[in-house]
């Protein structure tokens, strides 16, 4: 991809592409620096639950990021709850603010099969009870943050 094009304007272009990511946000599906991702342009009539979307959030600078998440619901008013595979918390996402749906993904120059057993699998134990992993991953974090704390205490008494 061209340095000076946004991603709009390689889609636009293209109605296509390629990148690996940055971030640890849809682990452990996709592996940061490491997978090649595949957006292609879509129209948010045809999305559907468990499709991953690419979408541009702004901040409060005005300035925003590329963001690449599952949708988890659909909402009555036609906007999006999306969530990343490794985050415990979702978002509402508005259907402008999306660019393009997650259609392939290369690992190693072997492309993902989406239709396969084992994605089918991810999709309904992993993405499925998102609930549950909200729950699964904020007990994690919990326990990781307790277990920094106690090895850094043993290395002051040291």
């Amino acid at each position: 991809m061209e340095n000076n094009l946004t991603f709009e304007q390689v889609l636009e272009r293209d109605g296509h592409l390629a990148y690996t990511n940055v971030g640890v946000s849809m682990l452990p599906l996709i592996r940061e620096g490491r997978d090649v991702m595949i957006i292609n342009k879509c129209c948010t009539k045809q999305l559907k639950r468990f499709d991953a979307v690419l979408f541009y959030r702004e901040n409060a600078e005005g300035r925003g990021r590329y963001v690449l998440h599952r949708i988890l619901k659909i909402l009555p008013s036609g906007d999006y709850f999306i969530a990343g595979d490794n985050c415990y918390e979702g978002e509402t996402v508005k259907p402008y603010q999306i660019l393009g749906v997650l259609s392939g993904i290369s690992r190693g120059g072997k492309p993902c099969n989406f239709n396969g057993f084992g994605y089918k699998m991810y999709i309904l134990f992993w993405c499925a009870p998102y609930k549950m992993r909200f729950i699964i991953l904020r007990i994690k974090r919990f326990f990781k943050r307790c277990i920094r704390a106690v090895l850094y205490r043993l290395k002051i008494r040291r």
